[in-house]
């Protein structure tokens, strides 16, 4: 949901991260499903380290060999969340830009909110966000190197990375790339 985020309710994100603080603590997270959770409430968090840290528990804890999530006899939801969670600390789209007089709101769309510094390079394709967006996206040294916007829909968006952003008036089965100039 879109309904405690870190700007929008600073007090409420801050109580949900005590609450996950305490749930850890008390053993929360032993599980495949709960460990996923707490992967993407990480990366909603923007904790990168959060997110490496519960990936690795993910696998070292929860999954066999055939990678398969391990809560007896097998469970789906910590795969399928697992990867969720890796999703989410490369995009993430559950915010919208309010729109004021004709203009309606548009999707937000967040590259590398909660990315770890162990995951320094790489890319993802393919990610879908919101608002009929797919986004490819390309890193180098934990910075971002170039994005491609696919629109599916022709919405108009705003890109964000860091405290930059980019205003995006899309067309239908059209791409918008944006390299790293764009963010700085």
């Amino acid at each position: 949901g879109r309904q405690i985020t870190i700007e929008g309710t600073p007090d409420l994100a801050l109580a949900a991260r005590k609450s996950i603080d305490f749930r850890l603590a008390s053993g929360g997270g032993h599980t495949g499903w709960s460990r996923a959770w707490v992967i993407n409430l990480f990366a909603r968090f923007k904790e990168g380290e959060g997110v490496h840290e519960n990936v690795n528990a993910l696998l070292a804890r929860s999954t066999l060999p055939n990678l398969f999530d391990n809560h007896p006899p097998f469970q789906i939801d910590g795969n399928f969340g697992g990867a969720a969670g890796i999703a989410e600390a490369l995009l993430q789209s559950h915010e919208l830009v309010a729109g004021s007089g004709a203009r309606k709101d548009r999707v937000l769309i967040r590259l590398l909110p909660a990315l770890p510094k162990g995951w320094g390079t790489g890319s993802a394709k393919g990610l879908c966000a919101r608002g009929g967006f797919e986004v490819d996206i390309e890193w180098k040294s934990g910075r971002l190197t170039a994005a491609t916007i696919r629109s599916k829909l022709g919405n108009a968006c705003v890109v964000r990375h860091g405290e930059a952003a980019v205003e995006l008036e899309t067309e239908e089965g059209k791409d918008v790339r944006l390299g790293a100039e764009r963010f700085a």
